[in-house]
């Protein structure tokens, strides 16, 4: 009888262990919305941080947690993805992630980079060794400067120019340095002579790529930069003959029973969510209009609205697709590369974390279902820094691998959401204000004294 007791005995007290072990492991678990985005934040962060490459601050193009390279190209820097970069190094400073001082040191270390790298007529190029700052050619033809690159890399910029111009001296010599950077951009070379700017200039080849930037995708920000230099600027005719197409931008359609007013460059109506993120994490799209929108942000969440739609009605009946797993975009594939869209030629079953989470400005609730379910899955999704690039559940594909052009929006968007920093910030500039006046836009912005932190 004894033995009985004592064994029910054991078994109530272990039971009860194992209730207070569990009900601790959830407590652990259980993060409200603003620790989930501090938390998500924080790791993406630190793509830029702890993963950034050693002699240039700049961001890797890619990591790979496997430290599988198969272009052998660990160290090679991205302009664009640094640009993002430095964004995000502005918000770990608001956010406390790192010490002012230590964005600083940074930021400084960026810029002495860019200084003695090699440049193109005062623009990018793509990829950079970051161990020398010699450029590292994108493709054969295309081995000089980037326009779109370098106007990712700018915006950037830009952005820190605002919110150190005001600092100490320290920090007033560091904006000065980037305003000297700006001003040697020679966008108006990359025109040719023509009403579009060509993406490509390379010093063997010169124009040979013929690639003219053309809307609507995810360049608009090219433009505006390129009206607003305050050194080399292009006419204002680029804009709307070149990209703007003399109005053909301008088109009306439905797609998921939601209407849009633009002709995308993509001939099922809208393209990977990439092409609303890019441009926008400067630019303000909040009443922002022009010709050829009334309302860009209004656009933008119902582009953003179709992706999840289209993923929601699952056309191909891909595993995983739902409410709160949904997001096609540009990333890595089950077979490399791909840009993902809704439509199904290119909807390959692969869901990117960076599309609906960087989409959180547009549908900030329908994002926030986003991010909850890959916590949910953080075993598998989340790693050192922040949730892994792509993943299919129909192909039971989990690559731990990590891109820094969709690492960096997921940072910027998640703080325009929150505090809309670095959209106040690039906003303030003075020559993009001009620039975006002489185009005809109106904003808010256009209408306030400068935000500067």
């Amino acid at each position: 009888m004894n033995s009985i007791k004592s064994f029910i005995l054991l078994a109530l007290f272990s039971g009860l262990l194992v209730s207070c072990s569990n009900t601790k492991n959830n407590n652990q678990k259980a993060l409200n919305d603003e620790e989930l985005l501090n938390l998500v934040q924080h790791k993406t962060f630190n793509y830029f941080w702890e993963g950034s490459e050693n002699n240039s601050g700049m961001a890797r193009e890619r990591i790979h947690m496997d430290e599988v390279y198969p272009e052998n190209d660990k160290d090679v820097v991205t302009s664009g993805g640094s640009g993002f970069g430095v964004m995000a190094i502005l918000v770990g400073i608001e956010r406390n992630f790192i010490t002012r001082d230590e964005g600083i040191e940074r930021l400084n270390k960026i810029v002495s980079f860019l200084e003695k790298a090699d440049t193109f007529h005062g623009l990018f190029p793509h990829w950079w060794y970051g161990n020398t700052g010699k450029a590292k050619g994108f493709s054969d033809k295309d081995n000089g400067g980037d326009v779109v690159e370098t106007a990712f890399m700018m915006q950037g910029l830009l952005t820190a120019h605002q919110y150190l111009i005001n600092g100490n001296n320290t920090e007033k010599a560091l904006a000065e340095r980037i305003n000297k950077l700006w001003s040697e951009a020679n966008w108006d070379w990359y025109r040719n002579g023509k009403d579009v700017l060509f993406w490509h200039w390379s010093p063997q080849h010169e124009f040979g790529m013929n690639h003219p930037i053309r809307g609507f995708d995810e360049c608009i920000i090219a433009y505006i930069l390129a009206v607003s230099s305050p050194t080399y600027p292009v006419p204002t005719e680029t804009y709307h003959k070149g990209w703007a197409r003399n109005g053909e931008i301008l088109g009306q359609h439905t797609i998921e029973e939601y209407p849009i007013g633009i002709n995308y460059n993509n001939k099922f109506g809208i393209g990977p969510l990439f092409w609303i993120h890019y441009s926008f994490l400067g630019l303000d799209p909040r009443e922002l209009s022009d010709k050829y929108s009334e309302n860009y942000f209004a656009e933008f969440k119902n582009y953003t609205l179709i992706n999840r739609a289209y993923c929601i009605r699952n056309p191909k009946g891909y595993k995983g697709y739902g409410s709160d797993s949904w997001g096609l975009t540009a990333s890595y594939s089950v077979n490399g590369y791909n840009a993902h869209a809704p439509n199904e030629e290119q909807d390959l079953g692969v869901i990117a974390p960076t599309a609906a989470l960087s989409s959180i400005v547009y549908t900030p609730d329908e994002s926030m279902d986003v991010m909850r379910y890959l916590y949910s899955k953080r075993d598998t999704l989340l790693g050192t820094f922040g949730f892994y690039d792509a993943y299919s559940e129909s192909e039971n594909w989990y690559p731990k691998r990590y891109l820094a052009i969709d690492q960096g929006p997921i940072v910027v968007m998640i703080e325009n959401y929150r505090s809309q920093l670095l959209w106040n910030l690039f906003m303030s500039h003075p020559d993009i204000q001009k620039g975006l006046k002489l185009l005809g836009f109106n904003s808010p912005h256009l209408n306030q004294t400068r935000f500067i932190k």
